[in-house]
């Protein structure tokens, strides 16, 4: 089989393609220049597509003895990451650029060119697995090593794009064992430390970074009755959950610390109160995907205009290392077609923002993922 292997100069992708080479495929190794300047250099765990990852990846790639290419992909990585990245903190939701990456870079523009050179497959270090059921279908589920699991991230790819994943570290049991097999393989990235935080951030620092790509307007601060009880110079560098740099001038009655609730764009105000108001017991998600073929409870109605379909049992997850809940679901579709993903949290999840994503498991399968719309709390509602 003729596979591209994804090199990020990282170990968990080095050590993927070695065990490609290693299975008898016919291996390519290629690195994705996304940074729109090339000549950075990294800052710890922090950077991304720098001359040292660039080097790192040709390295592998050498040891290995395949083939190596780098492919400019900046231009869509700023149009599909950065500037979704930015068009959604304006709007006042909290997106998760790592899944606009896979989805959009790294598993249709990479996997479209891929098939369009003959490539059977786009071989990754993500820690995931793809198995087949009973009749063939192929399906996403968690790694062995939940620790590492990133299934969440790849909650996004399509039944298409499952058809041409291939993830050689999914039975790995720990990342351990994948940095002490790179030692053995004679891979120099063995012990290079893993990369974290938003890529193109690389100092970490977004509320700046946001400073400079957002108009800021100056507004009210509110707490959940509406009485105003600080100002913020822009509502845009805001996250729902935040308790740190709020600055608020009216203290609370009972004394206790404060969380931004709610961030109101065209109020231009940020809404904050107790902790326990930010216990969100629904969520309502668009654009959403199905990891491999929907749950039965949705083909049943599947394009049935004005439909919901039959609750079904899973379980919640809205962030890549968060504990997911148990939880029931089901698809409203509207007039006009569009489908809207409803869960119904058995256990209130905290902290819950527009522009996350929530992806859905049964066992260790992802069923697929949507973008929250909006996050409902019982404890608000009553207020």
């Amino acid at each position: 089989m003729r596979v591209l292997a994804a090199m990020s100069g990282g170990v968990d992708s080095a050590v993927a393609a070695a065990r490609a080479v290693e299975a008898g495929h016919d291996v390519v190794g290629v690195h994705l220049a996304l940074s729109r300047m090339p000549g950075t250099l990294r800052t710890g765990s922090r950077g991304c597509c720098t001359v040292e990852d660039s080097r790192d990846a040709w390295r592998a790639c050498d040891v290995l003895g395949i083939p190596y290419y780098v492919w400019d992909f900046s231009e869509r990585f700023k149009e599909d990451v950065v500037d979704d990245f930015i068009a959604e903190y304006a709007a006042g939701r909290t997106p998760n650029p790592c899944m606009r990456c896979n989805e959009r870079i790294k598993f249709a523009a990479l996997l479209e060119k891929a098939l369009a050179l003959g490539f059977d497959a786009v071989c990754t270090g993500h820690y995931a697995k793809v198995i087949k059921d009973a009749d063939g279908n192929k399906e996403l589920h968690r790694a062995a090593d939940w620790a590492k699991d990133q299934s969440y991230v790849l909650g996004v790819l399509t039944a298409e794009q499952l058809e041409h994943s291939m993830f050689p570290l999914a039975d790995t049991p720990s990342k351990a064992e994948v940095r002490a097999e790179a030692e053995r393989r004679g891979l120099s990235v063995a012990n290079k430390p893993d990369s974290h935080d938003i890529c193109f951030i690389s100092d970490g620092d977004t509320r700046g970074w946001l400073a400079e790509k957002i108009q800021m307007q100056p507004g009210e601060i509110v707490d959940e009755s509406g009485t105003k009880v600080g100002a913020h110079e822009g509502a845009n560098a805001f996250t729902v959950g935040q308790r740190r740099g709020l600055k608020l001038g009216t203290p609370a009655a009972d004394g206790k610390p404060r969380f931004v609730l709610e961030i109101r764009p065209k109020e231009n105000k940020v809404v904050v109160g107790p902790e326990h108001l930010l216990a969100i017991d629904e969520i309502r998600g668009i654009k959403l995907s199905w990891a491999g073929l929907p749950v039965a409870e949705v083909s049943a109605v599947a394009g049935t205009a004005g439909a919901r379909s039959e609750s079904f049992a899973c379980h919640a997850q809205v962030r890549a290392h968060g504990d997911p809940v148990p939880a029931s679901a089901c698809v409203e579709t509207g007039t006009d077609g569009s489908e809207q993903l409803v869960v119904t949290l058995d256990e209130p999840l905290r902290g819950v923002a527009p522009g996350q994503t929530v992806v859905l498991y049964q066992g260790t399968r992802v069923l697929g993922q949507a973008t929250i719309d909006a996050a409902r709390s019982l404890a608000r509602a009553a207020l």
